[in-house]
């Protein structure tokens, strides 16, 4: 029978600025070749200076305007991390990013933010993030493990919100099926698995928004490989909703 592990790694301290992230993953977990270390977004921000005081901050006319309910300087803040407002309900922006990302307020979020009157941005480079992280445990450890930082999206069509990869080093982030056939013989021509995503899920459920677990060990999947979280990203001339 398949089966796979999803750990949350406890004990792990506030993260703060110049904190590096890899000695205390290790401090806190015995890791195995293969397992994939997922890591909350809030962590590597918060550890790359990634937060923002609002104080100080001079909101422009146009972010007073599109704020709503919302603190205009916040609003200030996510258009600075904007690339493209893809729709605008005040206070709801939904952004795409320098990234490419297209998700709520361009990442920008207070929610476990270090302190009242912060907001945490995302990383600017997820994917370098991850390899940096996966470079040190594997000097720490010897292990050869893959690192993916995840972070909260909401879905077109679907109500919620889910964990999805943002960075990624040292897993296959897609599973392309094209050219595969079922059971019956069907050739599958449109099937690429999101499996980085699915974990970053998985990984979520013991990790929570609240309980302060921003580590997780996923253990027992064959997932080596090459991919970087910008491979999630759909390319324009294949996005339906440009």
């Amino acid at each position: 029978m398949s089966e796979y592990r999803v750990i949350g790694v406890e004990g792990l301290p506030e993260i703060a600025e110049g904190d590096d992230l890899a000695p205390l993953i290790a401090a806190a977990v015995e890791l195995e070749d293969g397992d994939v270390v997922v890591v909350a977004q809030k962590a590597v921000s918060k550890a790359e200076g990634r937060v923002r005081a609002l104080d100080g901050i001079e909101p422009s006319r146009y972010a007073r305007e599109i704020s709503g309910e919302r603190d205009p300087r916040q609003t200030e803040v996510i258009l600075g991390e904007t690339a493209r407002i893809v729709r605008l309900r005040p206070p709801l922006l939904i952004a795409e990013t320098r990234h490419g990302f297209v998700c709520a307020s361009a990442g920008v979020d207070a929610s476990n933010a270090p302190e009242a009157g912060t907001v945490v941005l995302l990383p600017e480079d997820p994917d370098g993030s991850a390899e940096r992280i996966r470079t040190r445990l594997r000097e720490l450890t010897g292990r050869s493990v893959a690192v993916l930082v995840t972070d909260s999206f909401g879905r077109a069509w679907r109500e919620g919100t889910t964990d999805v990869a943002i960075g990624a080093a040292g897993l296959r982030v897609l599973n392309d099926l094209h050219g595969e056939r079922d059971p019956a013989g069907y050739e599958l021509h449109a099937t690429t698995i999101a499996v980085a995503d699915e974990i970053a899920g998985a990984a979520e459920l013991v990790m929570g928004k609240l309980a302060r677990v921003p580590v997780a060990v996923v253990r027992g999947l064959d997932v080596a490989g090459s991919g970087k979280g910008k491979n999630l990203v759909m390319p324009a001339e294949r996005d339906l909703f440009r």
